[in-house]
């Protein structure tokens, strides 16, 4: 190495190797033992081996019973929810402007990552003055103080929330974040009763965040839909926006299969 030229490092060799092994295995025109991958890839036997056996535990390759690698069915759990995802945000994309009561505020579009217990925001429209709050895709927060994460956890069984986040819930973000899981539960009951959740104040003070869930065709919860207004529009308009954004959850639905 010259001076001035940097070694690019992983931080997860083995996550690396395990995608290396994956593109190999698809890449190839026919079905590949561990040698033949380990050879091609330069990479210890061993190594090789043991990345394969996760690989096929989980259902992401399959091994033959000549020892020969297949993609796995796996790969298609991920493939539909990445299709169905992109065809929640084109659907809300389509039809979010036609609600002209709802231009002058933010609206986002999230998922529940079930593995972190965190919403991660899929889309977002803003309006010419946006809240001082960065609803950019990609950005996850704790699902308990958002309105689309309780919207989407108001449809999970207790014991399952409990067991995604463990003996506490995340650590506070503001004074106002729900900090034990007997006063979550009040919020979720209240959610089921009426299809609306509230962040009030607990991403952020000052912001208030009406949301409510959207399902697929087999009436799982996919993703959450929020509008974000300020205390004054919120002790206002709540009852709009409240009965808008069920009635555009409802439009996103049936265009997804949904049917009550």
């Amino acid at each position: 190495m010259t001076i001035g030229q940097t070694q690019k490092t992983s931080l997860v060799p083995a996550l690396d190797r395990a995608f290396e092994i994956l593109d190999c295995v698809t890449a190839s025109t026919h079905a590949l033992t561990a040698a033949d991958i380990a050879k091609k890839l330069n990479l210890p036997r061993s190594s090789v081996y043991n990345i394969l056996q996760s690989l096929c535990q989980k259902g992401v390759l399959f091994k033959d019973a000549e020892n020969r690698f297949y993609i796995g069915s796996y790969i298609m759990y991920w493939a539909g929810k990445f299709e169905e995802q992109q065809g929640v945000i084109k659907i809300f994309q389509e039809i979010i402007n036609q609600y002209n009561n709802l231009l002058d505020y933010t609206i986002t579009l999230s998922t529940l990552d079930s593995q972190t217990g965190e919403v991660v925001f899929l889309d977002c429209r803003t309006p010419q003055l946006p809240l001082c709050f960065n609803f950019r895709a990609g950005v996850r927060v704790p699902a308990v103080f958002s309105a689309t994460g309780k919207a989407m956890l108001s449809t999970w069984l207790i014991d399952d929330i409990k067991m995604m986040y463990g003996d506490s819930l995340p650590p506070a973000l503001t004074p106002f974040s729900v900090q034990n899981y007997d006063r979550l539960f009040e919020e979720l009951n209240s959610v089921k009763q009426t299809r609306v959740s509230l962040d009030d104040g607990q991403l952020r003070e000052g912001m208030f965040c009406i949301g409510t869930y959207i399902r697929d065709k087999s009436g799982t919860a996919i993703a959450g839909i929020a509008v974000s207004l300020l205390k004054h529009e919120y002790q206002t308009k709540r009852m709009e926006v409240e009965e808008t954004i069920i009635v555009i959850a409802k439009d996103i639905e049936k265009r997804l299969g949904f049917k009550s």
